[in-house]
């Protein structure tokens, strides 16, 4: 079993108290997005995680706790977003300095291998633009490359649920020509910077410029850092051209407080501010505790190891 932490919610920035205490007991209750009262129990022994994938745009109040996961030894790897936007955009966030100091030290604790870079996603507007963006991407690149050995970029997406961010931001559609546009330039200043490069969920082909589908999820990734293959099939609830493979994700949307206008997971400032309010630390629900309402049922969970290592 995969555990994704999280697509819905940055765990590292805003919960990494709850995420250690969760190691800690074993166990998490995940509630199904469809329906809330509906939650699943799922064990997080070491013995049946085979890999924990980050995401986050800010892991700096995890990186003192790792070692604990190190110590149960834990396959782990981050999915860490850095993009050029300033708080127009991605309105909470820390000054990108610090970020980048942030990903500096991440990757002088765990490797370069266990840090994928995401610039994610490329949107235009009068502000930013596309030669704002390549020069964006060239400085991080540059300051980048001894800490990192991927790069996955991907252009917004239109979702309806933040179709008002988009209006107010000036957000406009890129031509498959601007696309073309950027991804040339991008894998030009990639493998200047010895980083390869590849697309998250995109339907444009892009190999000509030595750019492919990425897969976040990633078992040949986990295989390559924790010595052992996994068998796993692709993730058949992502979108057809994600490349991911099955993992179960122990977010909640609407919990996150990074305050990213293109994000479709955290769409409502007010629900995300009253969700937090209500997390707390010792509870095996990311947000709010068990009541008599809650169903809870233990969801079957196994490795998927290969008893026969990997070698690279």
């Amino acid at each position: 079993m995969i555990i994704s932490a999280s697509r819905r919610t940055d765990i590292p920035a805003y919960y990494s108290d709850w995420m250690l205490n969760r190691i800690k007991e074993g166990y998490v209750y995940v509630q199904n997005p469809m329906n809330i009262h509906q939650i699943s129990r799922i064990n997080l022994e070491p013995d049946i995680v085979d890999c924990i994938v980050f995401w986050s745009k800010n892991p700096k109040p995890i990186l003192a706790k790792l070692d604990f996961f190190d110590e149960y030894k834990y396959a782990y790897y981050f999915q860490f977003t850095l993009n050029p936007y300033d708080n127009d955009i991605e309105t909470n966030l820390p000054p990108k300095k610090e970020i980048i100091e942030t990903f500096k030290k991440l990757s002088d604790k765990i490797g370069p291998q266990k840090v994928i870079w995401r610039y994610d996603p490329v949107l235009l507007n009068d502000k930013y633009t596309i030669t704002y963006h390549i020069d964006k991407f060239n400085e991080f690149a540059y300051k980048l490359k001894k800490y990192t050995e991927k790069v996955t970029f991907s252009f917004i997406d239109f979702y309806r649920k933040i179709s008002e961010n988009i209006k107010i931001n000036g957000i406009i559609k890129l031509t498959i020509e601007e696309k073309k546009f950027i991804a040339e330039n991008f894998s030009e200043i990639a493998k200047e910077n010895n980083l390869r490069i590849d697309t998250c969920a995109e339907d444009i082909e892009l190999s000509k410029y030595g750019i492919e589908h990425a897969r976040c999820i990633d078992d040949k990734l986990i295989a390559k850092i924790a010595g052992y293959n996994v068998t796993v099939k692709k993730d058949k609830y992502q979108r057809l051209e994600c490349g991911c493979v099955e993992s179960i994700d122990i977010g909640k949307y609407n919990s996150c407080s990074n305050g990213c206008v293109y994000c479709y997971a955290n769409y409502n400032c007010k629900i995300v501010e009253n969700n937090m309010k209500k997390h707390e630390k010792l509870s095996p629900l990311l947000i709010g505790d068990t009541n008599s309402d809650y169903i809870v049922n233990e969801r079957k969970v196994t490795s998927n190891k290969v008893l026969q290592y990997a070698f690279f």
